[in-house]
Parts: structure tokens; C-alpha cells; sequence
């Protein structure tokens, strides 16, 4: 699937407020990490319970542009270090712009571009709020579901990601 780099500020604002509401909403807030959900999913790790992630955009950009897939305590401990320095240096805008461009929205389907022209058939400038919320409805399992045909679990999950959006109402950068 042919991907090519979409700069933030081509796409409606409605787009990058979709992963934010599904991903990470303190993603304005936060310095790269959410200690609070860091701290929830250890606590369920040490309890035995099924892994829960507490990665940021900013940590899952850190990890897709510079690391590899793999779970190991190595690749965290880099992640740290690369999402400590991707916050110093490129900025929230930045940031998002490039978890848009590298993230795996299906399989073999990488950024919101081709994600836009795989599930929807148009450019990412073009996408609806709902389509841009459905896309966004496939993370964390983008492998699992699927955009273009949405069981019943991505469409509540599109549905909450609407609410979402709605109340955060616009990023403030």
C-alpha cells in the first residue's frame, strides 16, 4: 500500500482530535508519558491481569520511527529515551503529525493517508469526522479490525470516539 507523508496542517483538525480521543487524551498535557495509566498497568501486571497498554502517542511515535514491534523491557527503556527527546525537540504538532504519517491503521496499511484512500477512497483532507473516528476505531488491533467492513465492537468504538471528540472539543497546542 503506496503511503505518502500528509503535513498536519492539510488535514482537517477533526482528524488528528479522532486518535487523540481514541488514543491519548491528555496528549497536550502530558510530557510524553501518562503516569497515571503507567502506573494502572503495572499494577495489573503485577496482579497477573491480562497486559493493558499505557503508551502515549508520544511513545508509540518514539517506538514506530526509531525502535522495533517486539514487547522487551530493552525496547521500553529505549522508548523512554526517545520519547524524552521527541518531546524536547519536535513539539506536540510535530508529534502528531508524524504518529499520523507512521502508524498502522490496518494490515500492511501505514498512516492516515493510505489509510484514508484504503478504507474511504479519497485523499485524508477529505474525510469526514465519522470516518476519521471509524479509522481511528481499529487501534490498538488494526490487524484484528477493520475500517472498511466495521463489526459491532469499531462501530461503538467509532461511536464513543465521536463523544470523545466532542468533549474535548478542539487541541490546544
Amino acid at each position: 500500500m503506496k503511503n505518502c507523508w500528509i503535513r498536519y496542517n492539510s488535514l482537517p483538525e477533526y482528524v488528528g482530535l479522532a486518535f487523540i480521543a481514541s488514543e491519548d487524551q491528555k496528549f497536550t498535557e502530558h510530557s510524553g508519558f501518562d503516569f497515571k495509566s503507567i502506573e494502572k498497568a503495572m499494577k495489573n501486571y503485577k496482579k497477573g491481569k491480562k497486559i493493558r497498554g499505557a503508551s502515549t502517542i508520544s511513545q508509540q511515535t518514539a517506538k514506530n520511527v526509531f525502535l522495533w514491534p517486539n514487547r522487551s523491557w530493552l525496547r521500553k527503556g529505549l522508548e523512554v529515551c526517545f520519547t524524552f527527546f521527541i518531546e524536547l525537540v519536535w513539539g506536540k504538532k510535530r508529534i502528531l503529525e508524524v504518529y499520523l504519517n507512521v502508524v498502522e491503521m490496518g494490515d500492511g496499511i501505514y498512516g492516515i493517508g493510505a489509510a484514508s484512500e484504503y478504507y474511504f477512497n479519497k485523499p485524508a483532507s477529505k474525510l469526514t469526522k465519522s470516518e476519521a473516528a471509524q479509522i481511528a476505531a481499529v487501534l490498538p488491533n488494526p490487524r484484528k479490525w477493520n475500517a472498511k467492513k466495521p463489526g459491532p465492537y469499531v462501530l461503538k468504538r467509532k461511536n464513543w470516539i465521536l463523544g470523545q471528540m466532542n468533549n474535548i472539543g478542539e487541541i490546544k497546542f
